[in-house]
């Protein structure tokens, strides 16, 4: 097999912005790289972006290869393509991660055919053991398993990982590293196929709930009457944001964007409160890493309390008030 060496991150940024997930995967690329001797390479991809190479140094990133390049304004796959292909033909590295963002499940499946390997999708947990495999755990069969693939034959060895599975780092000012430019040799009429025409962007009023680091999340238990409404009183106390699990996204009473969940979205917040939810496997895939876990539920056999660090056997609706009113009164006593 050719010779292939170290780990390549794609640092997916928008707007100028480098995303959290960037900086997570630099983060567990540091730890993995540091076990096998090995160097960390941030790919950096955009328009006017080369201020954004220090932050992925100061992360754990050894080198930052920028392409710089109107094609790389927005994200349209085939230029972005065409991008990691060169920069990985030509530095061939052992590893590729990718974050499991809507950029980054378009990105890799494209990439990893060009280069004929393998890709594994979604992966909460990296490793690597002595023959130099990443050792790459997904959830399989619904998340009633969990399966550890490797891609033996083929390198680079790819994998994308939901944002927020991996914990961030915090960043290192004193570190150095080296930042290389790369010129990219595009196929200009392959990357004119699509273009893109406008952008339209949702205005947000809400914090994303991966950047929450108070989530009041409910579930089946919540009903689909006003339930959500005691939940909602209980955040303001709290200075949280509310989730839900796919029960309750499912019967249209809150937007996917607030799923937590193996279909969902993967948290880590300080304090996570599960009300009314029953703690099935793909529920638990998306928060288990909280740092502290309270759970409200009526069946004391709910599987939610094997993971839980507090729980209160009892009707939400009669506890949830009375939490938000005694919570409210100490708040009001500062």
């Amino acid at each position: 097999m050719e010779q292939y060496r170290g780990i390549l991150v794609f640092a997916e940024q928008r707007n100028g912005v480098i995303q959290n997930v960037a900086f997570e995967l630099i983060g567990k690329a540091r730890e993995l790289a540091d076990s096998i001797g090995e160097k960390v390479t941030a790919v950096l991809l955009g328009e006017g972006i080369e201020a954004l190479a220090q932050p992925l140094i100061h992360a754990g990133a050894d080198k930052v290869l920028v392409v710089d390049h109107q094609l790389l304004k927005d994200y349209i796959t085939e230029p972005y393509t065409e991008a990691i292909h060169h920069i990985v033909n030509t530095y061939k590295p052992e590893i590729v991660l990718i974050g499991a963002t809507t950029i980054g499940r378009d990105l890799g499946p494209r990439l990893s055919s060009r280069l004929q390997t393998g890709l594994t999708a979604d992966c909460t947990s990296l490793e690597i053991n002595e023959e130099r495999h990443l050792l790459m755990t997904r959830p399989a069969f619904g998340g009633n398993l969990m399966a550890t693939i490797m891609c033996k034959n083929n390198r680079p060895q790819m994998s994308t990982v939901r944002p927020g599975v991996m914990r961030r780092q915090p960043l290192d000012t004193t570190r150095t590293g080296e930042v290389e430019h790369v010129e990219v040799p595009f196929d200009i009429a392959k990357c004119q196929r699509v273009k893109l025409i406008k952008k339209e962007t949702e205005a947000k009023t809400l914090i994303d709930i991966t950047e929450a680091n108070v989530l009041v999340s409910g579930g089946r238990g919540v009903g689909t009457g006003n339930g959500f409404d005691k939940l909602q009183e209980l955040a303001e106390t709290l200075n949280a944001e509310v989730s839900s699990s796919r029960a309750m996204v499912d019967a249209g009473i809150i937007g996917h964007e607030r799923q937590v969940g193996q279909t969902g979205k993967t948290v880590r917040p300080d304090l996570y409160m599960a009300l009314g939810i029953s703690g099935a496997i793909q529920h638990l895939a998306g928060m288990e890493e909280s740092d502290f876990i309270i759970a409200i539920n009526k069946d004391k056999y709910a599987p939610i309390f094997q993971v839980a660090d507090l729980g209160i056997v009892g009707d939400l609706h009669k506890v949830v008030p009375i939490l938000s009113q005694k919570i409210q009164a100490l708040q009001d006593k500062k």
